[in-house]
């Protein structure tokens, strides 16, 4: 543009209007700004802190004598410090940026999330431990494939889903729902179930139904999936002899105390032991080889033994202060996306603790599944942080007129 140019162009520009200031990267950084920080954001962002505090002071305590053994007490703790630096980084990203940025990641994410789960049925390529290949090794670093997964499945499930959304305004048709829904969960299921991980698998499904639920999916279908689920996982542990065990293990402790029952009643001695107040912080007794993966599954009878039952407690009541948040801010979300987002996200990460807490309590048999944020574990640390990024970043719903600006390019 000459020199000429620039003054008649300024001068044809409408009376009353203004370039917005700071030009095209300050209309970019409108377009995907959240709204203002609010109650719920906070709330949501001192939860995590709290739990991520916690976990890391627990790794410590859980994973001290193990890793003293083996030549640097604060081996597992310092790679857990730096997984957590990684991952709230992550969590600070997703907490500035609109959620809706999200939905033109979603195919990517998925896509490399199978990938590295398809790599895991390539032999000599995962890593094996305790009978599962879950896995990849990348230098000193190890990549859990599922952790990916999960968050993949709800941001790519609900932006398809609000994709297929009728124009019309009515609700989506039952066969809208179930056809992206479907494929997707055995897809990722029978590779998961390779692993094999059955845990992993029913937090999938878990995922999946909660982003069908608030979609709409009628109450007899869901009534329905929950039977036959219930009925699928009956069959994977009748045709696993490990899995036969673990039941056994279950209802019958006191049978098999050095084998099938040993995890579980090291884990009850440990929380028993632990009284009102705890033991005091690093004097469990459990963590010296009694309780097996004191530092991952079973981090809580660690926390019950050291806190005692004021400390566990006090989990379960941060897990339920989230649970609370979530379901507020996915009712309150403004758009077809974030909502689905919202209530998945919350879903996965409370119904993952319950599972462990179930589990460690005796209530439920052995999954494998870990504790949200507290449990020793970089991939799943990583992908809880930055999923609970992006619930912050929904919370952070829009105003009528910060949506608008965005909109139109300019500044709220």
């Amino acid at each position: 543009m000459s020199i000429d140019e620039a003054p008649r162009r300024q001068r044809e520009r409408p009376e009353g209007t203004e370039a917005p200031p700071g030009g095209r990267w300050a209309r970019v950084r409108a377009r995907w700004q959240p709204g203002p920080w609010n109650a719920d954001a906070t709330a949501l962002t001192v939860l995590t802190l709290l739990l991520l505090l916690l976990g890391l002071v627990m790794s410590f305590s859980a994973s001290f004598v193990p890793a003293a053994e083996a030549g640097d007490p604060f081996a597992v703790f310092r790679r857990q410090v730096g997984w957590a630096a990684i991952g709230m980084v992550a969590f600070v990203t997703a907490a500035r940026l609109d959620h809706r940025i999200w939905r033109g990641l979603a195919w990517p994410l998925l896509l490399v999330a199978m990938i590295g789960l398809a790599l895991l049925l390539v032999p000599g390529v995962g890593e094996t431990r305790y009978g599962s290949t879950r896995w990849i090794g990348i230098g000193p670093l190890s990549i859990q494939p599922s952790e990916l997964a999960k968050l993949a499945a709800l941001l790519w499930l609900a932006d398809v889903l609000e994709r297929k959304r009728p124009r019309n305004g009515l609700p989506h048709t039952t066969e809208h729902l179930l056809i992206p829904a479907l494929p997707l969960l055995v897809l990722l299921a029978a590779l998961v179930l390779a692993q094999p991980d059955l845990g992993t698998t029913i937090l999938l499904a878990m995922i999946v139904s909660a982003v069908l639920w608030v979609e709409g999916l009628p109450g007899r279908i869901v009534a329905t999936a929950l039977v036959l689920g219930g009925l699928a996982v009956a069959a994977l542990a009748v045709v696993a002899p490990y899995r036969i065990a673990r039941i056994r293990g279950w209802l019958w402790p006191e049978r098999y105390p050095l084998e099938e029952g040993f995890q579980l009643l090291q884990s009850r001695y440990a929380l028993g032991s632990g009284g009102t107040f705890g033991l005091g912080l690093g004097s469990s007794r459990g963590k010296w080889h009694f309780i097996p993966n004191a530092d991952t599954d079973f981090i809580f009878a660690v926390i019950g033994e050291e806190l005692g039952l004021v400390g566990a407690l006090l989990v379960v009541a941060l897990f339920s202060a989230l649970l609370y948040v979530g379901l507020k801010v996915s009712y309150a979300a403004t758009d077809g996306f974030g909502r689905p987002v919202s209530l998945a996200v919350t879903v996965w990460i409370v119904g993952q603790a319950l599972v462990n807490i179930g589990t460690v309590t005796g209530l439920l048999p052995i999954t494998g599944v870990t504790l949200p944020l507290v449990s020793v574990g970089g991939s799943s640390l990583v992908s809880t942080l930055l999923a609970l990024g992006i619930l912050v970043a929904i919370a952070r719903r829009p105003t009528p007129a910060t949506s608008g600006a965005a909109a139109r390019g300019g500044h709220p």
